[in-house]
């Protein structure tokens, strides 16, 4: 059963990974009313705004899922990666946990910003705001 979840967590991080990414970049780069001819011009082109709702159901989801996981890597793989003095993977999930909790910590004010997204004042604060999800969304895919 735990293989399973795995998968299934690994699958919804790869998806946020995703979404966040697309949202990131349309954020800090929108789309130019030129033709959409490029690759990045085509992933600039759709509206960050489409991503809000995916970004927070993929990150609680993923989150859940990963605290659902978590007492499993606990008692099991936390023990053989320090017996075999195996520090760095451990500290990678040591950090991968501070990033999940920053990022739970950072959702509401992601969906506050976001939910009135004509508001011009706030366009690099939501973009800030994508940028970090999105580099703790990175960290944390690297353990998953």
């Amino acid at each position: 059963m735990i293989v399973f979840l795995l998968i299934v967590h690994s699958l919804l991080a790869v998806a946020l990974l995703g979404a966040i990414t697309h949202q990131t970049i349309s954020a800090w780069i929108p789309a130019s009313r030129g033709a959409a001819d490029s690759f990045i011009a085509r992933m600039r082109a759709v509206p960050p705004t489409s991503y809000v709702n995916a970004v927070l159901v993929l990150y609680a989801l993923t989150a859940l899922l990963g605290a659902i996981i978590y007492p499993s890597y606990r008692l099991n793989v936390r023990i053989v990666l320090e017996q075999m003095q195996l520090y760095i993977p451990n500290g990678a999930f040591e950090l991968k946990e501070h990033f999940v909790a920053l990022g739970l910590g950072m959702l509401p004010a992601y969906w506050y910003f976001w939910r009135a997204p004509h508001v011009a004042q706030y366009g690099r604060t939501r973009a800030i705001l994508t940028a970090l999800l999105a580099l703790g969304a990175a960290a944390g895919c690297g353990g998953a």
